[in-house]
């Protein structure tokens, strides 16, 4: 056992298996005192048992830590107060949560589904409210607390998952929102966008050049709750095996300005040659997917 978060009450969702579940421990081995959360469902959402959160609460209390099982929903409000309901309960406070839960249901925009839609967002960018909004009230008043939320590299889109990519850029913005919000109380906001070896990352239609475990992304997980990183807020942070890499701001590129007002016809004229476009890494790597999906091979990503 480690001291990195000795004292640290901290909470994780979807933490049954894969990164979730390497979060839990590793905060575990580290001192913190865990709430484990799942809804113990399959990677399409469906089938909840509650048996998974507690397996590895009782991996935790073998290996001599402390940790309560939880298996909400936290895409409802009442799934996600319930988690901070808990940590008080049992452990008097709560220093940090990290929001990993998340479900697939893939498929082309085209044909998406409301039934498609709906849950996917709910899981992520919901779960990660639901969460957020009552530790956030908890952490306001202890004037200390940390916030991480799950995004993914997808933010930047996907082909096949409209509904994933937009929730995880959802993610992305709510953790600027929180670290905007919450500075003046103590409180940080980080994401991490985790490039790690799981049962969602099995059918990525692609070999993936840089991937590592999920206890890689624990460990960057355990730092971005640990007092070391109390200054470090509003990042977006990619892990991926050795490599960890901070994502840009969002920031204006380009700007023109017309002299008097702007006109379709102007536009076009003026817009391409001076402020122009910045162009999309993920369209590089379309047509590479599309050769593979005949071929039945997977193409590398750059």
């Amino acid at each position: 056992m480690g001291n990195f978060l000795a004292g640290k009450v901290v909470a994780v969702t979807g933490a049954g298996r894969g990164i979730g579940r390497a979060v839990a421990l590793a905060a575990a081995a580290e001192g913190a005192r865990v709430v484990v959360n799942d809804y113990g469902v399959a990677i399409d959402g469906a089938s909840p048992t509650s048996e998974v959160a507690e397996a590895v609460v009782k991996e935790i209390e073998t290996a001599g830590g402390e940790a309560v099982a939880v298996a909400d929903d936290v895409a409802t409000m009442a799934g996600g107060q319930r988690v901070v309901d808990v940590a008080l309960e049992s452990y008097g406070r709560l220093d940090g949560v990290v929001c990993v839960a998340g479900i697939l249901r893939e498929r082309m925009l085209f044909n998406m589904t409301e039934e498609e839609w709906d849950p996917v967002v709910a899981t992520h960018l919901k779960g990660t409210f639901t969460v957020f909004r009552a530790a956030s009230a908890v952490m306001r008043k202890q004037r200390a607390g940390t916030l991480i939320g799950f995004t993914s590299g997808n933010h930047q889109g996907s082909v096949s998952q409209a509904n994933y990519s937009a929730a995880k850029g959802g993610i992305i913005s709510l953790v600027r929102s929180a670290a905007l919000g919450l500075h003046k109380y103590g409180v940080s906001a980080n994401a991490v966008a985790p490039v790690a070896r799981t049962r969602m990352s099995a059918n990525v239609p692609m070999e993936l050049a840089e991937i590592g475990e999920p206890e890689d992304v624990a460990a960057l997980v355990v730092y971005l709750l640990s007092e070391s990183a109390q200054e470090v807020t509003g990042q977006v942070y990619t892990i991926a095996g050795p490599k960890i890499a901070v994502w840009a701001q969002p920031r204006e590129l380009r700007a023109a300005y017309a002299e008097g007002s702007w006109t379709p016809e102007r536009i076009a004229e003026f817009l391409p040659g001076s402020v122009g476009v910045d162009p999309m890494p993920m369209l590089s790597q379309v047509a590479g997917m599309e050769r593979a999906a005949v071929s039945g091979s997977r193409p590398n990503a750059q």
